[in-house]
Parts: C-alpha cells; structure tokens; sequence
C-alpha cells in the first residue's frame, strides 16, 4: 500500500512530539510524586519534635504505654485515664485525633477505621511495637523517646508513600490528571498544526514532481514558482537552472541538426546538378569539369570529417597522444607549411617568436598542428587579399601565450564569444566556397582546452580578429 508524502511527514511529527510530550509527562509525574512525598516528609519532621514531647510526657503520667491502647479521641495530654476508667466512647460528632482542649495531637491517626495502621510507629525500650507496625522493607528512622534521662521508648514516622490522607490522594490524583490532560491537548495542538504545516511543505514538493514530468514529456519551458530562501528554494532555484539548461541544449541541438543538414545538403546538391548537367550532355566532360566535381568532393569529405572529429570530442573519444615537446618547432613548422598560401593570396606573414627559445609542453603533437592549422585557413579564408596576419608567442607565470591576429575584415565586438560555437558564421550570407562550415574554431577550443589551456577571440590592433591561446609550460630554455 502506497502511503503519500504527506501523511509520512504528518506520522513523524505526531511521533516525534508524542515521543518528547510522553517523556516530558513521565518526568513531570515523577517530579510531582517526589516533591510531593518529600514536602510531606518535611511537614511530619517539623512535627516530630513536639509529638516526642508530647509522648514523653503522657509516658511519664502513666508510667507505661497502656494509654496507646485507648483510642485517640480521649488522649489529652495530663488526663490520661486507665482503658477500664473510660464509661463511654467519644460522641460521634467529635473531631477524631482532638484532645479535649482542641489541639491535634502531631503524627498521630485521624480516625478510629485508620487507628491500628498509621504513620506513627512507637516501639518500647526494648525496640518491640506497641503501637502500628511496619514492613521489613521499609526504613523508619526512629527517634528516642526521653523521660527523665533515661530512654522508655522510640517513636518514628512511615513514608509519605505508605500512609496518605484520602484528600492527599486526591490532590495528587487531580495533578496527574492535570498532567494527562494537558499532554493530550498538546497532541491536539500538533495534529491541529502538523497538518497545514505539512501540507505547505509538500506543496512546491507536488509543484516539482509535476514540473519533473512535465520536463520528461519534452516541456522545456516548465518552471517551478519559489520565493521562500530554505532548501526548498534553492531546490526550486535549482530545478529552474536545470530546466533552463535542458532548453537551451535542446535548442542547439536542433538547430545542431539543421545545421548539419544545411551544410551537407548544399556540397550534395552541387554535386548532383553538375553530374545531371553532365549525363544529360548540357556539359562537356573536360578536365575542368572534373576538377570541379573534385572540389566539391573534397569540400564535403572535410564537412564530414570535422563533423566526426567533434563528435569525437564530444563524446571524449578523440585520442591523445601526449608527449614533451617543443612548442616552438611545432609552430614554426605549421608556420612553413603555410608560408606559400599566405604568399599566394598575398597576405604578409610576420613572427614574433624568441630565437633559439625551447618551450616544452606536455602535448599531442598531431593535434597542436590541427589546432595551428585551423587557424591559419581561417585567416586565409577570411583575411581580405594583401592583408597581414601576425603570429606571436610570449611567457607568463608558467604560460605559454600563442596569439594570430590578422587584418581586416574585423568581428564585431558582440560576435566574438559565438565564434566557438559549431557552424556559426559572422555573415550567414558568405561563401561556403571561401569561408567553410564554421566547425574550425569549435575543434580549436576542443584541443585547447583537452591540453588544460584557454583559448578566446578579441579584435586586432591589425583591423581584424585576435586569437589568444595559453598553454600550461611544463618547461622552458633560452
């Protein structure tokens, strides 16, 4: 059986305050039962005293305990009579436990029904009971009665617990019963509070639960309201943040996918109209058709193959090799391996990079030549004709900092943090056949940042785009 969340958080309040009001009540109990009986203890020692004197005394006009013998009512301290001497009982108006000049006699019993079981007990002075009794379990601390200096008997008091007065009992009864009364209201109480309480604590619960399946579905765009700052908020805050993510992810991969499409659909369609154009004979098959075929093969096995390296990325399965080496040869080597295109569209390339300087990196060697690579098509692709690109490679606090800055034409100041994302364009409208797929940056950041480094976008004192780049150096020689 499937028990709501909100009856489990009900039970656990109502046991946990049933728990602490139950131990609360027993130590209230016990706290009352102990202070009562002490508080009487206390009452019958200061009483102790006179009721010693007052049996010394009636001890030395009898010369005996026989008066104990005779009930209370007719005790009266200095006319004391012998049991035969006494004709008549007390009236039964009279007060029980009175001498006839009205004053009580301390410790002694109430009535005649409790005569032979009281709380005092009196032993002669050979220590045997003339007067109550007691258990064997039971600690009576017993005082001498003194006569003359000599002692004739002892005298001692039961507990509180082994004889109470009928009102006694019902005063403590009352304050017990006040106790249990009070701990149930306060159960009450907690049931009567527990249960809008919970119900307010479940509720952004419930909230979320929907929200979640709502998230499930695909409905991206579901958000949980929370203004309260408990973890319930910041539950809230989080769930939202999540949300936020999974639209945005789901955004980008489906604009990920028309992309692609966009991309591969306009190599495929040049492809096609050229080979139709050549079957139905509108072309001739010249060296010059071929070699254009060709371009376009080449264009879109360079489309796939950046699609697969990222993707390779993506999923951490690009592969490393990592190795010491020196930065500076790989770089002066993809340098020269691109000096002749620079050339031949006519853009001026200048290094700014220490002689005889040795920069070792812990790197992939292949990948580094990927990355420099990149960058130098895309200042062929983009850098306008007899332009400059300038390559620089600098030191600080344990960085190696590699820079390409070209010339003009430049990136406006809100375009450079998309340059990194997958098949983004400057201008939508540019020339595939000069400008690419967009891809050569993202793969560029994927190698950077694989290699512990950084890499971002500003614009160039040249006129055009900046490309700042730090590796971490593991060493370093001039």
């Amino acid at each position: 059986m499937k028990i709501k969340l909100i009856y489990r958080l009900i039970a656990a309040i109502l046991i946990a305050t049933s728990i602490a009001i139950i131990s609360l009540f027993l130590i209230m109990q016990w706290s009352l039962n102990r202070g009562f009986y002490q508080y009487l203890g206390k009452m019958e020692q200061e009483n102790q005293e006179q009721m010693l004197n007052d049996l010394g005394r009636m001890y030395s006009l009898q010369k005996s305990w026989d008066f104990l013998k005779i009930p209370p009512a007719l005790w009266s301290v200095g006319e004391v009579k012998s049991p035969s001497e006494h004709e008549t009982v007390p009236p039964p108006h009279s007060e029980v436990g009175v001498s006839r000049n009205g004053r009580h006699l301390p410790g002694f019993p109430p009535s005649d029904s409790q005569h032979a079981r009281g709380p005092l007990i009196i032993l002669n002075a050979a220590k045997e009971p003339v007067l109550g009794s007691y258990p064997d379990d039971e600690k009576v601390n017993f005082r001498p009665i003194v006569v003359t200096g000599e002692i004739v008997g002892y005298a001692g008091l039961l507990s509180p617990q082994q004889f109470l007065h009928p009102m006694q009992m019902q005063f403590l009864s009352q304050q017990k019963l006040a106790l249990a009364l009070s701990a149930t209201s306060m159960v009450l109480v907690v049931v009567l509070i527990s249960l809008p309480l919970a119900r307010r604590v479940i509720k952004p619960i419930r909230a979320m639960a929907q929200a979640t399946q709502d998230i499930s579905s695909g409905k991206y765009a579901t958000r949980v309201h929370s203004d309260s700052s408990d973890e319930l908020g910041q539950l809230a805050r989080d769930f939202n943040n999540m949300a936020l993510t999974l639209e945005k992810h789901e955004k980008d991969r489906r604009q990920w996918v028309a992309d692609i499409s966009h991309e591969l659909r306009t190599p495929v369609a040049v492809l096609q109209i050229e080979i139709e154009a050549l079957l139905d004979g509108i072309r001739n098959i010249t060296p010059e058709a071929i070699r254009s075929l060709h371009a376009e093969t080449l264009r879109l096995k360079r489309l796939v193959e950046d699609l697969y390296q990222l993707s390779l990325s993506d999923i951490g399965a690009l592969t490393y090799r990592k190795e010491n080496l020196d930065l500076v040869e790989v770089l002066r080597q993809s340098m020269e391996s691109y000096r002749a295109e620079l050339v031949r569209k006519g853009i001026t390339l200048t290094a700014n990079i220490p002689k005889e300087a040795e920069v070792a990196v812990f790197a992939d060697r292949d990948r580094l030549i990927q990355l420099f690579a990149n960058l130098f098509e895309n200042s062929l692709r983009y850098t306008d004709a007899e332009g400059k690109l300038a390559v620089g490679l600098s030191f600080s606090e344990g960085q190696a900092i590699i820079e390409f800055q070209d010339s003009a034409p430049g990136v406006p100041e809100k375009e450079l943090e998309r340059l990194f994302e997958r098949l983004y364009r400057v201008e939508s409208s540019r020339s595939r056949t000069s400008g690419g797929a967009g891809l050569g940056l993202a793969i560029s950041k994927n190698i950077v940042e694989a290699h512990e480094g950084t890499i971002s976008a500003h614009q160039s004192s040249l006129g055009g785009l900046l490309i700042r780049m730090t590796l971490p150096v593991s060493g370093r020689s001039a």
